[in-house]
């Protein structure tokens, strides 16, 4: 990482570090978010069969600003999880913020490391048990070897949360890259680049599609850093899923969730029978790929993997001793928003996709506190009366329902 584009990167990320963040925000609220939710982790990398009691040694590669770093040590440390959570980049001005977001907060479990993640191998670092690396792998030279140096580090049985951007959600992103080349060249120092930008975004014209598109808001409301890290990052690559999935492969990745899985879903989409019966003839890659065609707003993806060889059996929701945990939002507040004719509505960037739920689903969601096991909620709902089957039913349309817009999950087992 020593050609003339990789230096221009590390030119802007120290002059404008990224996201913009203000430690201040802190004491207001969390940042959450995929990949890298402790949450998430459990249930999509390990399966919920990872012990709570067993510490997580995470690396956030590519950590800026802090979002992804202190959302897993704040959440680690309420939840009482042992582990050490690595912040590793090489922008001194972003470690600087994420150290004062990390002070702000008390957090005591993280490390830091001010470092390119292509230094990984023979570091000496890790082995880390789950990887994150979000917003990084489209901005290198070469993101096969990006990934490798990852694998490198990460221990037998651990796993990865990736975001890269996605080609069709970004429509208009590319074209205004183009037009800011030729007005502000890439070698000009960054605050010269960005008044350029600033101008053009004021008299873009009605027709540029970069006007047109609702499913990003960096050069609306992300400050100076947003705006450069859309308009003028000097390397900027996406994947469609095809892509995606090519990458991974020749990684020997296996992919354990596209986040949300039912936005990758054609059958969403497509009520129509015929539709539906062609698409489920698909492999599942051409399957997600149709998907991201058919609905032209998925700017990013998220994917979280484990190595091919290494695949888990995720655990069976329906064994007595599970534990389901809603990811944000309590299970009684999921069950308020149920609307009369039994559907959840959910929001993928605008597109609205209604989820259809077993009438008992309410009530089974009143009872979903990550602390009551499956055989607890059954027998509360017994003692109203309702039979072991009718739950059994329920629970089980219930969970597979909302785990594929990622709103239920497993809570690990509390011990090996």
């Amino acid at each position: 990482m020593t050609d003339a584009t990789d230096a221009q990167l590390a030119a802007q990320y120290e002059a404008y570090p990224y996201p913009k963040r203000d430690p201040r925000e802190e004491a207001k609220r969390l940042i959450v978010g995929s990949p890298g939710h402790l949450r998430e982790i459990d249930h999509w990398v390990f399966g919920g069969r990872r012990p709570a009691t067993r510490p997580l040694n995470a690396l956030i590669a590519g950590g800026g600003t802090g979002d992804a770093t202190i959302m897993l040590a704040q959440q680690m440390a309420r939840a009482g999880r042992p582990g050490i959570v690595t912040w590793l980049d090489r922008s001194a001005a972003a470690e600087a913020i994420a150290r004062a977001r990390a002070e702000a907060r008390g957090l005591e479990n993280i490390a830091w490391e001010r470092r390119s993640l292509l230094d990984l191998p023979g570091s000496g670092l890790g082995p880390f048990d789950y990887i994150d690396c979000c917003g990084v792998l489209h901005h290198l030279p070469d993101p096969a070897e990006g990934l490798q140096a990852l694998l490198s580090v990460l221990a037998p049985g651990g796993g990865l949360g990736l975001m890269v951007y996605a080609p069709h959600g970004r429509t208009g992103v590319y074209m205004a890259q183009d037009a800011l080349r030729l007005l502000a060249a890439p070698e000009e120092a960054p605050p010269a680049r960005l008044d350029v930008a600033r101008r053009v975004l004021r008299h873009l014209p009605e027709s540029a599609w970069l006007r047109r598109n609702a499913y990003f808001a960096d050069h609306i409301d992300g400050g100076e850093a947003g705006v450069y890290d859309l308009l003028l990052n000097p390397r900027d690559v996406s994947f469609t899923v095809p892509a995606l999935h090519a990458l991974l492969d020749r990684a020997g990745l296996h992919v354990t969730c596209w986040m949300e899985p039912m936005r990758y879903d054609p059958a969403t989409w497509l009520p129509d029978p015929k539709l539906r019966a062609r698409a489920a003839a698909l492999d599942p890659v051409s399957r997600a790929a149709l998907a991201e065609a058919l609905v032209g707003n998925i700017s990013t993806h998220v994917v979280y993997c484990r190595r091919a060889g290494e695949r888990v059996e995720p655990a069976d929701p329906t064994r007595p001793e599970a534990v389901p945990i809603a990811r944000e939002m309590p299970g009684e507040e999921l069950a308020k928003h149920i609307r009369p004719d039994g559907t959840l509505p959910f929001l993928f960037d605008g597109l609205r996709a209604p989820v259809p739920l077993p009438g008992l689903a309410a009530a089974i969601l009143r009872l979903v506190d990550g602390k009551r096991t499956v055989a607890e909620i059954g027998a509360a709902l017994a003692s109203r009366g309702t039979t072991p089957d009718a739950f059994g039913r329920a629970w089980a349309a219930t969970f597979s329902a909302l785990e594929r817009v990622n709103r239920l999950l497993l809570a690990p087992q509390e011990r090996a």
